[in-house]
């Protein structure tokens, strides 16, 4: 089983915000870290600014087999795709992780695709920005976030420990064990549903005058509506029935605020005032939200 160790080769699929993130950290850490992407101005551009040491716009057996560890940073449709094509260039042996979004939808998949001398140990690092590709790629994204790693049955206790070190290695403050199905239930909440909400609010209301009005407020709130919608409609759509649950639930809290302010219901509105101060101070806690 692999260790973090300095001459270990690491190989991104995917030079995009994330992949070029990933790069960036492991790079600064001495690994040898290469990459493969579609986007030949991708690879250019990070051999240039050395945040890669080798790389191809086509998969490059060669690079595809030197790899000890690969860093899947693809759509879930598009990983599954590039692993049925491509796994066989892979060493035996190899460690293999990814950075989406969903998981239910996509782990299984991975593994019952995978030959049996390779592991996926799927990972999510809750890190990124309302830009993309990887001239705004930044290693400093990782620091003090939560990394999340969503293992199954069939992977060993090595696999999870060394993904657990990959989140230490680029200074996520907190390494969370779950599964795939709890995985996707809270990040259709934390995630998925906030950047609903910040599309709606961003397209209910159509005045050129709003900019000039909005303070940090509105400005926080709506900084994620600035969306890739190519990648952010697919992990919508393959985390649906979690989704509509959280939408719902959100909907009719949203309804039972209003119906105090239409009552004129001071008390039971301050009452909700409470207890949403109280649930976020949670977030101010040293254990990061948990109270022991």
């Amino acid at each position: 089983m692999m260790q973090w160790i300095s001459d270990s080769n690491i190989l991104i699929v995917g030079l995009g915000l994330m992949g070029g993130s990933y790069a960036r950290a492991l790079k600064r850490l001495g690994f040898r870290v290469t990459a493969v992407s579609r986007s030949q101005s991708s690879i250019d551009y990070a051999l240039a600014e050395e945040i890669i040491d080798a790389g191809a716009a086509t998969p490059d057996p060669a690079l595809i087999g030197s790899a000890d560890a690969v860093i899947l940073c693809l759509y879930p449709g598009v990983l599954l795709d590039w692993l049925e094509e491509n796994q066989r260039f892979l060493k035996p042996g190899a460690l293999l992780t990814d950075v989406t979004g969903v998981k239910s939808c996509v782990v299984y998949d991975v593994q019952d695709l995978l030959r049996p001398d390779l592991e996926f140990i799927a990972s999510h690092p809750m890190a990124g920005r309302e830009v993309s590709g990887v001239a705004n790629s930044d290693a400093s994204i990782f620091q003090g976030a939560n990394f999340l790693i969503t293992p199954t049955e069939r992977n060993s206790d090595a696999a999870i420990d060394w993904c657990e070190g990959l989140g230490r290695l680029l200074g996520c403050r907190q390494i969370s064990v779950v599964t795939p199905e709890e995985h996707d239930e809270m990040i259709g909440f934390v995630s998925q549903l906030t950047h609903c909400i910040a599309v709606a609010l961003m397209t209910c209301k159509n005045d050129p005058m709003l900019s000039r009005f909005t303070g940090d407020s509105f400005r926080d709130l709506t900084r994620i509506a600035h969306i890739n919608d190519e990648m952010w409609s697919e992990l919508l759509l393959r985390n649906k029935s979690a989704l509509l649950r959280e939408m719902d639930a959100f909907a009719a809290e949203f309804q039972a605020l209003r119906d105090l302010i239409s009552a004129e219901d001071r008390e039971g509105i301050r009452g909700k005032m409470r207890t949403s101060t109280t649930r976020r101070d949670r977030f101010n806690l040293p254990n990061n939200g948990t109270e022991d």
